[in-house]
Order: structure tokens, then C-alpha cells, then sequence
């Protein structure tokens, strides 16, 4: 093979290693977000992946003839079955109940695909003059380039501007071009040179078709898996973001896990709430960790004496949507326009780590624990930053996930809030206090109340409007039942993330 045909081929090998790469993220976070777990999901992927690429390495070895035209006929057959991986697994999750069993045969099948690739590459540039030693150098580092290429673009240029879907097929269509390259370059030394156009362009059609039409497929297949219209949808670098609406009801989804519904998400924030901002010596500095939707900050608003509200929230999206969007805002009372309100787009363990303040409230409105990344934010470690932000008279509340449909992941919340260390502390360490609530959306609700001092709860009492709480009701929320009744388990920390083994096999044993 003479030097310009080795180029192409080598330009070949970055343009697959960049697309080979792209697909198994994209069957990888089409999981985490069907499936959620997305330890679970990444880990099962790359490792079908993996075992695929190496079956389909072993195989080539049973190709002797035609190499380059093989070659090509893969490069097709990747390119539809890879751009239309994510769509595919869409339309299973939406319309069958076998999603699994269509992940492990696309995830198989584009594995096996890869994994001729770069075996046949190597083999078609040694009929040239090329060294061995030459040949596997140059591919292998064209190869690991672009899967660094591909790493750096799917977090933060494909699936915030174009999205799973769309970006799945722009690389299948990428396939295709390394196959028309060939086609065209290499048209004198193929057989079936005519066929190979057919099969090419017939690829093409139906990859581009996707591509051009990826947006309606996302549309109608979502409004298939949520009930209500919806009236915006988002992908950020960070979570998917749905709203739905009927009639009178909005409902927020993150990564399609519903976060409130407005008929009763005054019950979950009040609760969130009142409690802890009535226990608080001083209410002058608060601090939201979560909390992007406004409504946290819309009933810590209600107390005159609030001077400042901190707000962290990782997605920027989350709280221009509700801050920007008149109808959302309407929702939180318009409380993110509000001047005493200062919104910080961060991640909390870090914001905790650098910001040198003292809060006399800090409410956690996180998400539920059910992955590893914001798991970290319910560890020891992560509460013992909490208790340095908190004021010594102060009072902390953490959203803590259903003591009846996930009792052991709420009673780990309760038990590593309260083995934290507090230096300054009355006794070394928070006063805890869970409670619970019925938010029919949810269902049963809990949260921890905390304190670097002494609870009284005879103190509670409601001093602001609310639609749900009283004084009477607020008591009540402390008495648990004997089917929610604390529970031993072991402390949420960094290196173990108990909490999601407990929390995600809390809702598997529900759902059987």
C-alpha cells in the first residue's frame, strides 16, 4: 500500500477510535438515565464492550481475503448499528419491557463490530511496506488520542448541545464517512465495489434520517414514558430535565426520577423547612445546598429577619429555568429574583470546603442518594463540613429519602448525620432529631433535624403563613411507627457509599 493509502487508513483509525469511544458512553448514560444506578449501568457496559471487542478481535483471524472490503462492510454495519444505538434503546425501554436483554445485544453487537477494526487495520497496512514495530506504534497512538478526543466531547459538547440521541447518530454517520473514504479511495482494489455503494448509502439514509429527525423520536418516545405533557425538556452536561403539566399540576423530573409535583410540594417544603428555621437561635444567614427549583428558598423567605440566602446548586440550567421562566417563577413566588438571594452554581462539597461563612440555617434539598456522585453528599465527611458552616445555636435539615419504602437508606442519613464530628459542639457531635411526612406524590417522606445544641422540640412552632403545617401536625411528624422504627446500619462514608447499596436495594425489594 503506497503512503497516501496509509494516511487515509490511519485517518480512519482516529476517526473510529473518537466514535468507538462516543458509543459506549452513549449505551452507558442512555442506562443511567432509563435505569438509574449509573455505577451499575457504566460498569455493565464497558464490560460487555470490552468482552465484545475481544470476541471480535479472536474472530478476524478467520478472515483471510478481501480485507479492506471487510473492513468497509464494518465500518457500515458500525455506523447503523451505533447511530442508532441510543434510539433503539429508547424505543425498548418506552414500548417492551425488555430493555436489558436489548442492551447487552447492542452493546455486544457494536463491541464485536469495534473489535475487528483495529486488527484489520493493522493487517491491511502490513501488506504495504510498512514495519510491524511502525504500524501497531501509529495506530495504537491514533487509537488512545481519540478516545481521549471522545472523552472530552461527550461531557462537554455533545450531550448539552445535541443530546443522547442526536449524538449517537452524528457518529454513526461518522462510521459511514470512513467508509465512503475508502469507497472512494480505494475503489481500483475492491471487489464488489457497486454492492458496497448500495450498502453504504442505504446506511446513510437511514443514519441521516435519524439524525434529522432525532429531536421528534426524543419528543414522542418521552411523552410515552411520562403521563402528562411536556412542556420543556433540557439535557445539560449535568442531568436531563423534564417538566410535565396537567391542568393545575407541574411536575419537575431530574434524570426521570419525579423531584415535586405543585398540587402537594408544599407539604415536602414546609416540612423541609419550618422546623429547622424554627429551632434556629437566628435566622439572619441561611444556606441552601440543592434547591435549584426556588421553592426551599420561597418559605425561608416568609421570615423578615432572613438578611441572605446562599444557594448551591450544581446546574446553572436548573436555576436560570426558575429564576428566567415567568410560569416557574410564579411556582417559587419568585423567590431566585429575590436580592437577598445569591445563587452559586458549584458543587456543594466543594462550595463547603472553600466558603468561609457561618450559617445560622443550611438546608440539604438534594436529590435521593441513588449513585455514587451524590451518595458523597450524605457521607460522614460530608456532614462534617456542614457542621463547621453551622453556627452553634444553628440548625441543619437534610432531605433524607422514605422511611417505609427505603427504611435502611433514611435510618444510614439519620445515623451518619449524628455520628459526624461537630468541634464546636455541646458534646462533640449533632443533636439529631428525624421526623417524617406524607407527600402524596411520594408517599411516606422523611428528614433529619440537627443541631450542634440540645433539641427542645416544645420550642417548634410556626410563625409564618404555611398551607400545611401547624403546631399540632409538626409535633405528630416526630413519632414514627413501629413499621418505620430506627434500624442499626453502618455509617455513609466516602470509601464504602453504603448508602446507595441501601437506598437502591431499598426501592428493588419495594418494586418486586
Amino acid at each position: 500500500m503506497d503512503r497516501s493509502g496509509s494516511l487515509v487508513l490511519l485517518i480512519s483509525v482516529f476517526l473510529v477510535a473518537v466514535s468507538s469511544l462516543i458509543y459506549e458512553l452513549v449505551v452507558g448514560a442512555v442506562g443511567s438515565y432509563l435505569m438509574g444506578n449509573s455505577i451499575t449501568q457504566f460498569s455493565l457496559v464497558i464490560g460487555l464492550f470490552l468482552t465484545a471487542m475481544g470476541i471480535g478481535s479472536y474472530l478476524t483471524k478467520f478472515i483471510t481475503k478481501n480485507l479492506l472490503l471487510r473492513f468497509l462492510q464494518i465500518e457500515i454495519a458500525v455506523g447503523v448499528l451505533g447511530g442508532c444505538s441510543a434510539a433503539v434503546l429508547f424505543a425498548f425501554f418506552t414500548y417492551t419491557q425488555s430493555y436489558f436483554a436489548a442492551m447487552v445485544m447492542v452493546a455486544g453487537g457494536i463491541g464485536c463490530l469495534i473489535g475487528f477494526e483495529i486488527p484489520l487495520i493493522i493487517r491491511i497496512l502490513r501488506e504495504g511496506e510498512e514495519s510491524l514495530r511502525l504500524t501497531v506504534s501509529n495506530v495504537m497512538t491514533l487509537d488512545y488520542v481519540g478516545a481521549l478526543a471522545a472523552s472530552l466531547m461527550f461531557p462537554f459538547l455533545l450531550v448539552p448541545h445535541l443530546g443522547l440521541m442526536r449524538s449517537s447518530f452524528l457518529f454513526g454517520l461518522l462510521n459511514l464517512a470512513v467508509a465512503w473514504m475508502g469507497i472512494v479511495y480505494f475503489k481500483e482494489r475492491l471487489a464488489g465495489f457497486s454492492t458496497l455503494k448500495v450498502y453504504a448509502a442505504a446506511g446513510t439514509i437511514v443514519v441521516g434520517s435519524g439524525f434529522l429527525f432525532s429531536g421528534h423520536a426524543v419528543s414522542f418516545m418521552e411523552e410515552k414514558i411520562y403521563p402528562d405533557e411536556i412542556i420543556y425538556a433540557r439535557q445539560t452536561p449535568y442531568q436531563r430535565i423534564i417538566l410535565t403539566k396537567w391542568r393545575d399540576d407541574l411536575r419537575l423530573f431530574l434524570d426521570g426520577k419525579l423531584q415535586f409535583s405543585s398540587k402537594d410540594e408544599y407539604r415536602y417544603h414546609e416540612s423541609l423547612i419550618h422546623p429547622a428555621m424554627s429551632l434556629a437561635a437566628r435566622r439572619d444567614s441561611v444556606l441552601i445546598l440543592g434547591g435549584g427549583d426556588g421553592m426551599a428558598a420561597r418559605e425561608i423567605l416568609k421570615y423578615k429577619e432572613v438578611k441572605s440566602i446562599d444557594l448551591v446548586d450544581f446546574d446553572p440550567e436548573m436555576t436560570r429555568l426558575f429564576r428566567d421562566n415567568d410560569f416557574l417563577a410564579q411556582a417559587n413566588s419568585g423567590s431566585l429574583r429575590d436580592p437577598r438571594v445569591k445563587v452559586v452554581n458549584l458543587d456543594a462539597m466543594k462550595y463547603l470546603e472553600e466558603c468561609p461563612k457561618t450559617y445560622d440555617v443550611i438546608i440539604m434539598d438534594l436529590p435521593d442518594p441513588n449513585d455514587l456522585t451524590l451518595g458523597k453528599l450524605y457521607t460522614r465527611s460530608f456532614f462534617t463540613l456542614v457542621g463547621r458552616r453551622l453556627d452553634i445555636k444553628g440548625a441543619l435539615s437534610v432531605q433524607s429519602s422514605s422511611p417505609f419504602f427505603a427504611a435502611d437508606a433514611f435510618w444510614c442519613i439519620v445515623n451518619t448525620v449524628a455520628d459526624a464530628p461537630v468541634a464546636h459542639a455541646e458534646d462533640g457531635k449533632f443533636h439529631v432529631r428525624p421526623y417524617h411526612v406524607n407527600v402524596p406524590s411520594f408517599g411516606e417522606w422523611g428528614f433529619t433535624l440537627a443541631s450542634p445544641s440540645p433539641i427542645d422540640l416544645s420550642r417548634l412552632d410556626i410563625s409564618v403563613p404555611t398551607r400545611f403545617l401547624d403546631e399540632r401536625t409538626m409535633a405528630a411528624m416526630f413519632d414514627f411507627p413501629r413499621d418505620m422504627s430506627p434500624r442499626q446500619t453502618e455509617i455513609n462514608r466516602l470509601d464504602n457509599q453504603v448508602l446507595v447499596q441501601y437506598y437502591n436495594q431499598g426501592y428493588k425489594e419495594f418494586n418486586q
